[in-house]
């Protein structure tokens, strides 16, 4: 195992689901993103984690799967079932743990989803979130960033709008309103156990890594997609 700060077990998995389907940016899991295609992103942070053991795409899509073998992760084929626009993601994630325990043999003591749509976020945001994880008692981790302004959000009821929360956020400045956080797409932890039992990452006990919002954009949009293309480019400029 990858030496690293307290981290004592021996098999982590990184899952990285990618599918062909994208209705906000077609086929957007292998576009070209500052001249990678945007998978490569998160099988790079996979693969220069200190603590991660092996790195897995799920696909149904012959392409992503060429390119995710191009760049060295392990390629598990997903049925197309499971790849649909409204297929559970944990049964994706449960499809990878089986195939690998039945052909390999293996059961990660820790399985990290790295979504191929967070390009910006570190590789130290993936490891920081797994030493959170083993040095807490808890369900698992999830990366989210502050986002405040969910207080000012409505509801389309009957044709108005009727706030979310309490109107008195609506009178705040930005910089008034408490603090809210939302999960932000890129760091998901916890033990295949506890993620089969919640069906998820959402369990009882959820700790969070906080990320900031530069390294925070979940790629659902053309807007998405170049937003990240440019923080790309001037992260690259420093």
């Amino acid at each position: 195992m990858k030496k690293g700060k307290k981290i004592d077990y021996n098999k982590i998995l990184a899952i990285i689901p990618a599918r062909g389907g994208s209705k906000g940016v077609p086929r957007k899991n292998i576009k070209s993103l500052c001249g990678k295609p945007l998978v490569y992103y998160s099988i790079k942070t996979g693969l220069e984690s200190k603590y991660i053991d092996r790195v897995v795409v799920s696909t149904e899509d012959k392409e992503i799967a060429a390119v995710a073998r191009k760049y060295n992760a392990e390629v598990i084929d997903r049925p197309k079932e499971l790849a649909k626009d409204n297929s559970p993601a944990f049964l994706t994630y449960k499809h990878v743990l089986e195939n690998l325990k039945e052909k390999g043999k293996y059961f990660p003591d820790i399985v990290t989803i790295l979504q191929p749509t967070s390009p910006l976020r570190k590789t130290e945001d993936v490891d920081e979130s797994i030493e959170i994880f083993v040095n807490n008692s808890c369900d698992s981790v999830i990366s989210v960033t502050e986002d405040n302004e969910m207080y000012w959000g409505f509801r389309i009821e009957e044709k108005q709008l009727n706030p979310i929360f309490d109107k008195k956020y609506l009178l705040m400045n930005r910089q008034k309103l408490p603090k809210l956080y939302r999960p932000n797409g890129a760091v998901f932890v916890s033990t295949p156990q506890k993620m089969l039992e919640n069906k998820g990452f959402h369990g009882e006990k959820v700790i969070p890594y906080v990320m900031p919002p530069e390294r925070s954009i979940d790629i659902d949009t053309v807007i998405d997609f170049k937003t990240s293309e440019n923080l790309m480019k001037e992260r690259g400029k420093l």
